[in-house]
């Protein structure tokens, strides 16, 4: 009697030293790990950084309110500093070294595409945070890559928001500025191969490296044709390049509009006047406060918006909300799966067969809706057309 009785005063000291400490028993579970790939640093560090800082800014939410089903969430993040060779090195050190359990990112069409075999390979969910539609889909089969999802609608999706929009305007001869890496090569592809579909004559198709500090000679060729509007595919610095000559060649009687790469904030604060005018198609987390109350994403943009501006002292972008989206979507997964499975192998599939079904999750990109056809889950309607107007964008109604 007297051992039972000392057997329970110790476990009562040990509940209330738990409580009072703000420790819960549930903390002792082991961690749920995922891997992050994204460019922190090199030419897509304007997307990695938002990215890297808003998985933080969620993981550090998710461990304050008792993480998991008690677990907590650990993301462990490598920068690629966007380049392919160091994406896949970095997967792969995920994988075998870290058993991480699902991987979200790159940022980069080039750098995710490095990484889908492996998915494949290794039988492990990614989530790329990239743009291109042959990341999630086998161009060669049209068929889904069985392991690879994909967050952004596909650039795909965006052009037929633009030529939607064209044909609103009443224009239909185009032409293409895109650079010949493999964002700009990817949006090229769909403008080319989809202008039929929608009426679109290409008047002019001019395209520049990586590495063209100024395109006013493309620009000059294209202000030769018959084009009516011009439409740039690009990332990066080049975006304010291609805005900035257009506007000193005195080009702005020709439209110009950008692919959503020009969504943030920041392009327009380097273009410094330049692309007053220019428009974009964007998506709900770069626009929050824009829209109405009745729109079905405004909670989540302005949550999102209200969480990261205050914490980083810097706007919200569609980049970001690549990573939230991602985030949300494999802790919605591992709530549902992560305790019915003990090993890391069925662990991973139960997340990947749980992403491939799941419907309606509301996101910083629209309302997704994922199926073994469709590994990205959202269309056209995941973009709102804006247009420059000062220092911000201001929405483009569309009857």
């Amino acid at each position: 009697m007297e051992r039972i009785c000392k057997s329970l005063v110790f476990c009562l000291i040990g509940c209330l030293v738990l409580f009072f400490s703000g420790i819960s028993p549930a903390a002792e579970k082991n961690p749920y790990t995922l891997g992050m790939v994204v460019s922190v640093t090199g030419m897509g560090s304007f997307l990695g950084d938002p990215q890297k800082k808003t998985a933080e800014m969620l993981v550090e939410r998710f461990n304050n309110t008792g993480g998991i089903n008690g677990h907590p969430l650990k993301v462990i993040i490598y920068d690629d500093e966007s380049d392919d060779t160091k994406a896949r090195l970095l997967a792969s050190k995920l994988i075998k070294t870290e058993n991480v359990l699902a991987i979200f990112g790159p940022s980069l069409t080039g750098t995710s595409m490095a990484l889908v075999d492996l998915a494949q390979s290794y039988k492990i969910p990614l989530i790329s945070l990239a743009a291109s539609w042959q990341i999630a889909t086998d161009p060669k089969t049209n068929k889904e890559r069985y392991w690879v999802f994909k967050i952004p609608a596909n650039d795909t999706h965006c052009v037929e928001n633009i030529y939607n929009f064209l044909k609103y305007k009443g224009i239909n001869k185009i032409a293409i500025l895109a650079d010949n890496l493999a964002y700009g090569s990817s949006g090229r592809e769909a403008l080319i191969r989809m202008a039929p579909n929608y009426g679109m004559t290409i008047a002019a198709d001019e395209k520049f490296g990586p590495k063209d500090v100024d395109m006013s000679v493309q620009l000059t060729r294209i202000k030769a044709s018959e084009a009516r509007v011009i439409i740039g595919w690009t990332a990066g610095p080049a975006q304010v390049t291609i805005v900035r000559n257009w506007r000193d060649l005195g080009m702005t009687n020709i439209p110009f509009i950008q692919s959503f790469a020009f969504g943030n904030r920041r392009n327009i604060k380097l273009a410094a006047g330049a692309a007053e005018g220019v428009y974009t198609p964007v998506t709900a987390s770069t626009i929050a406060r824009l829209l109405p109350d009745t729109h079905i994403q405004k909670k989540v943009a302005m949550e999102y918006t209200l969480a990261f501006e205050p914490k980083y002292g810097e706007p919200v972008s569609l980049y970001g909300g690549n990573a939230w989206d991602a985030i949300m979507l494999l802790v919605s997964s591992l709530k549902e799966v992560g305790e019915k499975h003990t090993s890391l192998e069925a662990t991973r599939k139960a997340i990947r067969d749980y992403l491939e079904v799941k419907k309606g999750y509301i996101g910083q990109h629209g309302v997704f809706n994922f199926s073994p056809e469709h590994h990205v889950g959202l269309n056209k309607d995941a973009y709102e057309m804006v247009v420059v107007k000062g220092d911000d964008f201001a929405l483009v109604p569309i009857k």
